[in-house]
């Protein structure tokens, strides 16, 4: 086999506002959780059951900027990244994250759209991705 492959496609609804951090270089990275559910029949019950699963995302400059500005708590997106992990220190503890770096997104829903935003959602969703492409030197 002659390579391998980190890559991660998830749909889900924030779990809070986008937190952005701005460099002086003029760079940012935003930070933010999405909530994925799985739904299911235990089959020894019959009651259905929802599993949550939250995950930690990560979004740099032009797209943490888009983030910060159109989404907010409850919006449901879609996301493709790479799973990244890290570990550091902290007060003698070691601790540990796993994140997605996304690097590609289309806003499904979201509540700071205006109505004439949502007539044209498909519209709005090629300008999101049109501009995260726009930041790529190439």
């Amino acid at each position: 086999m002659a390579g391998t492959l980190n890559k991660v496609m998830l749909i889900g609804h924030l779990g809070d506002q986008v937190k952005v951090h701005y460099f002086e270089g003029g760079g940012s990275i935003g930070r933010f959780s999405i909530a994925t559910n799985e739904t299911y029949t235990n089959k020894e019950t019959g009651a259905k059951t929802t599993h949550t699963e939250w995950h930690n995302l990560v979004v740099k400059n032009k797209l943490s900027e888009i983030c910060e500005k159109y989404l907010s708590k409850g919006d449901k997106i879609y996301c493709e990244g790479r799973i990244k992990s890290r570990q550091w220190e902290q007060d003698g503890i070691k601790r540990s994250a796993t994140e997605i770096h996304v690097v590609d997104m289309t806003f499904l829903s979201t509540k700071k759209w205006t109505d004439t935003d949502k007539n044209d959602e498909q519209q709005k969703q090629i300008n999101v991705s049109k501009e995260i492409n726009d930041d790529l030197p190439f």
